[in-house]
């Protein structure tokens, strides 16, 4: 269905974004100092486990949600309209951010863990928004859509740990609240903001049936997705062992503060915001989409396995260039997917994408707190080990699958 007004549209779409990752991401920094260097009680100790355990516990939970819901919500929104599906979980996740706060207040870990995972599964409505971002098409570019939404996301990432570790000093609860009233203003802007489409017209089955038949992950079936898929989800892996560990590596190595660690997410995330913004277009324009992305993703890998041989005035600029890495990857390859497999569903494909971001941040989460356990620092080596892995998988679908003609298609397509 034409949009009618679509610059109003995307704008809501980018504040969204911003709004909605800022509300995620505002317990990272918080976290880690919580676990590893607060008192002793029912939460960071509980059942006598020890807390770099139960931190990666926590921080699996949250991801394990966002893959449930990133999976399911985007199919969903196919039929059901982007509206109603982002109004109701964005209201959703405001309640389970309170359940958050009072759980913490209560030093309750079990109460803690299901709000979590249940906050989780209603901000899988990122795919929701990057969906209606691409849907702009051809009213408005939709890769270029799409790399101000992931610049609006990285500003969001910058905004949200900053925030989260000065709000600390108003205790650890006040971080939950608000992250709550970020996504309550997140609903704010979709009301008024995005105009209420059409669901898909004829028969609409339940919600269980439409659940399993829009499943995003179903996408891994399909042969033409399934390479690309591969390596979207061994760069994501790569890329989360960065995110979860290094407040690790920096209270080990550095004895960093929240706020200590916050302005290191400034210096990622800063670069990350520019590079998406400004700098891709060009670099595309120069290497291509496929080349870039591998050479990004062999960039990412080379940071990552020299970041713990850097030093307390070193470390700032290799977070900046980590974040380079970061950005340009993931500001061509959506743009690529979207465009490549639009008839699979805006709303499935980005979801699949989002949900594996979310499985790799499972996976990290659960594996890298035990490597951690030997030193964070492994944990960030075997993030450079995953990009290396992902790189040589990109590269051998690209040599084995494509043929001239649609090599060249790639190339020239236009993402920015």
């Amino acid at each position: 269905m034409p949009i009618a007004n679509p610059r109003t549209t995307l704008l809501a779409v980018l504040l969204v974004s911003l709004v909605g990752t800022a509300g995620i991401a505002l317990p990272y920094p918080v976290l880690a100092p919580m676990y590893l260097e607060g008192p002793t009680n029912d939460l960071t100790h509980f059942m006598g486990m020890p807390p770099k355990l139960l931190l990666g516990l926590v921080l699996a939970l949250f991801p394990l949600g966002l893959l449930l819901g990133s999976s399911v919500i985007g199919g969903l929104s196919d039929h059901f309209g982007r509206k109603q599906v982002l109004m109701s979980t964005l209201l959703l996740a405001s309640i389970g951010y309170a359940l958050s706060a009072t759980a913490l207040l209560q030093q309750n870990f079990i109460l803690f863990a299901v709000a979590r995972f249940l906050t989780g599964v209603c901000q899988g409505n990122i795919a929701v928004a990057r969906a209606i971002a691409a849907d702009l098409h051809p009213a408005i570019d939709r890769t270029r859509a799409l790399s101000l939404a992931m610049a609006c996301t990285y500003a969001g990432w910058l905004l949200g740990p900053l925030s989260g570790g000065y709000l600390v000093t108003l205790g650890v609860d006040a971080v939950f609240w608000f992250a709550g009233l970020a996504v309550i203003v997140c609903a704010a802007l979709v009301q008024f903001g995005i105009q209420a489409d059409r669901p898909l017209a004829g028969h609409r089955p339940s919600l269980l049936t439409l659940a399993r038949a829009q499943n995003s992950l179903a996408l891994w079936k399909e042969p033409a997705i399934f390479p690309l898929a591969l390596f979207n989800l061994l760069f994501c892996l790569g890329v989360n062992a960065f995110y979860e560990f290094y407040p690790f590596w920096l209270v080990e190595k550095f004895g960093f503060a929240p706020h200590q660690i916050a302005w290191n997410t400034v210096a990622v995330t800063g670069t990350m915001i520019a590079t998406s913004a400004l700098v891709v277009p060009a670099m595309q324009r120069r290497f291509g989409s496929t080349a870039l992305v591998l050479k990004g993703a062999l960039a990412l890998g080379t940071l990552l396995l020299f970041l713990p041989l850097a030093g307390l005035i070193s470390v700032y600029p290799v977070f900046a260039l980590i974040g380079i890495g970061i950005a340009t990857v993931n500001g061509v390859f959506p743009a690529l997917m979207s465009e490549r497999f639009e008839q699979f569903g805006q709303g499935r494909i980005m979801g699949l994408l989002t949900a594996n971001f979310c499985l790799a941040s499972v996976i990290i989460a659960l594996v890298g707190s035990g490597v951690a356990l030997v030193g964070s620092h492994w944990s960030l080596v075997l993030g450079a080990l995953l990009c290396f892995a992902g790189a040589a998988q990109f590269a051998r679908q690209r040599h084995k699958t494509a043929s001239p003609r649609l090599s060249s298609s790639i190339e020239k397509s236009p993402v920015h």
